[in-house]
């Protein structure tokens, strides 16, 4: 298993430190920049709302309109999926031995 790495993301005006693999890091900072960027696109069309508003209005922005390449990408979720669908069908197998033994 891959080792997590901290990094401090800005997200809005509010900073988060969060852990992720390293092989993920350029695609996480590639998607905070396009919504820390839909963020000041919405700012200067929609003034006088709060950053609250503004990071709702681009978390629907990017559920419904981002690039592909901004979206989660279904087929890793459904390989994800399988994955823990195999895991879960182990687990129950070994907890049911060890209820019968």
């Amino acid at each position: 298993m891959q080792e997590l790495i901290p990094i401090n993301i800005v997200l809005g005006d509010r900073t988060y430190r969060i852990k992720i693999s390293p092989l993920d890091e350029q695609e996480v900072r590639k998607v905070l920049k396009a919504i820390n960027d839909k963020i000041i696109e919405f700012k200067t069309q929609f003034s006088g709302k709060d950053m609250q508003d503004y990071v709702a209005m681009v978390l629907l922005w990017y559920a419904t309109q981002a690039p592909p390449s901004l979206r989660p990408q279904p087929e890793l979720h459904a390989n994800l999926q399988n994955a823990l669908s195999k895991i879960e069908l182990q687990l129950d197998k070994v907890l049911q031995f060890r209820v019968q033994g």
